[in-house]
């Protein structure tokens, strides 16, 4: 480049400094003025555009802006004005404790979408298995999937980010296929990117002649020709599937054996799945609606509000689900998770693959301690990014110092998304605590105030932290030079990541 550089003549290099500082100053003006962004976001993405000249514009293109295009935005913003929201007035809970009502009161302010009563909720597993066996927690998860997709009547909904041609994801395309075959309406979403093998794949030809109405999301963000633009990382990270408004799963599972063989050195995978009857499904319903509709028209408005009334059961969980994406504020799901983290008086347990924190979740996490909460996180030991892994390490010396808990999860990697508050509400869904998913993906969470289904979750972190490896903080402090500046790096590049 530079011997090209010497080649032009005087005044056409001239031109050409001019014409790359005035892009810089446009691309720095935009990356300062552009909305919903934090002001460590702003500050780093200037420092990448004008200390590495073009490389920096470049990088800016791809990663500095959340855009999935405009006809798309348009279609989402109507899908949402349209499709009916279930009638959550009639399950409104008769009791919810004050720490947990301003958390659902928060959530309710994301998609419109209230706490409802009379839910029964499962956390899906083997019970049978040992501390040290976390693949059969997710194939018994979905076995359970695949029986209530074989006894499907009306219709089956799912979405999810990664779906491989392996066992358990051969099992459910099976079961869905089958289901279509028999005459129920089966609609399939599945990540453009996170399940590109799967959609390239004989399964997906397969789930089409059967009848199984398919989306391949975000598989056509706005491009260049061949080169994308906006964020090319923005992705449908949603972990969902609902089976005649009756039966809804959720949580950190996605369609693959735990052996994961497309990352087999950091298998397994081990993660957690719910699965939900009552009233808080057809929230479930209304949030898988309100993407499909916008991706294929299909007119489908009314049906999270349709049919017999769901079933009400009791006792009955309180929980309430909400879902965050392009569509929604900059900072909902990082205001949900700092909420949450403030709430807790008693006990806080958090388990989280991906860690790369706003200034407000990590505040959060720093003043509970200092607030008489103990606060217990569990991250996997070895990461599949390497980014990300320096990133959540170079937080390790504040947290531990603030007097949180760490440990480290040595069998795999710990895929699970899970929080638990004071024995009494926990938040499980495809959410991590990093800045795509705060920030930038489509996103479900389930927030459930019930004793009940809290302690069956806590009793799987329990079992997580049995396992683990406490990290102190003279170890912390002991690692190399070299080893730190690297992580911390990395960390103050986080708002760009």
């Amino acid at each position: 480049m530079a011997a090209l550089l010497d080649t032009l003549h005087p005044s056409v290099l001239a031109v050409f400094n001019l014409s790359l500082f005035v892009i810089h100053l446009v691309t720095v003006a935009r990356a300062i003025t552009r909305p919903n962004r934090e002001p460590a976001a702003r500050v780093a993405w200037v420092a990448v555009i004008m200390f590495l000249p073009l490389f920096g514009v470049i990088a800016y293109l791809l990663l500095g802006e959340t855009s999935i295009g405009r006809e798309r935005i348009r279609r989402l913003g109507l899908a949402e004005q349209q499709t009916a929201r279930p009638d959550d007035a009639a399950y409104a809970p008769a009791f919810v404790a004050p720490g947990a009502a301003a958390q659902f009161d928060l959530c309710r302010s994301i998609n419109g979408l209230s706490p409802v009563a009379g839910n029964r909720i499962v956390l899906l597993g083997d019970p049978t298995a040992a501390a040290d066996q976390p693949m059969r927690d997710s194939d018994s998860a979905i076995e359970a999937l695949v029986r209530d997709i074989g006894q499907a009547r009306e219709h089956v909904h799912i979405s999810f980010y990664i779906w491989l041609d392996d066992d358990n994801g051969g099992k459910v395309a099976d079961a869905v296929a089958a289901a279509a075959r028999r005459g129920v309406r089966c609609r399939v979403m599945a990540d453009g990117l996170g399940s590109r093998a799967f959609i390239r794949g004989l399964r997906w030809r397969q789930l089409r002649e059967a009848g199984v109405t398919l989306v391949a999301m975000l598989n056509d963000i706005p491009r260049l020709g061949h080169l994308a633009l906006g964020r090319v990382d923005l992705r449908n990270h949603r972990k969902i599937a609902i089976i005649d408004n009756r039966i809804a799963y959720c949580g950190s599972q996605n369609c693959a054996d735990a052996a994961f063989r497309v990352k087999p050195k950091y298998a397994p995978w081990v993660d957690i799945f719910l699965r939900c009857e009552g009233p808080v499904v057809r929230q479930a319903q209304y949030l898988f609606l309100c993407t499909w509709i916008a991706e294929t028209g299909e007119p489908l408005q009314g049906l999270a509000a349709a049919g017999p009334a769901p079933e009400r059961f009791e006792p009955g969980s309180v929980a309430q689900m909400y879902g965050t994406g392009p569509m929604t504020r900059g900072d909902a799901m990082s205001d949900s998770f700092a909420s949450a983290i403030y709430t807790a008086r008693r006990e806080l347990m958090i388990t989280t693959p991906y860690f790369v924190p706003d200034e407000a979740v990590l505040h959060a996490l720093c003043a509970a301690p200092r607030r008489g909460v103990e606060t217990t996180i569990i991250f996997p030991r070895h990461n599949d990014s390497w980014l990300v892994e320096a990133t959540s390490r170079s937080s390790y010396a504040d947290l531990l110092s603030n007097g949180v808990r760490i440990y480290e999860y040595p069998l795999g990697l710990l895929h699970t998304k899970s929080m638990t508050i004071d024995g009494a509400m926990a938040l499980v869904g495809s959410a991590n605590m990093d800045r795509r998913s705060m920030q930038l993906n489509f996103e479900n969470n389930l927030l459930v105030a019930d004793e009940d289904v809290t302690a069956a979750i806590r009793a799987r972190q329990q079992a997580y932290l049995s396992v683990s490896h406490p990290v102190a903080l003279d170890a912390v402090k002991a690692w190399p030079f070299h080893t730190r500046l690297v992580q911390n790096a990395v960390g103050m590049m986080a708002p760009v990541l």
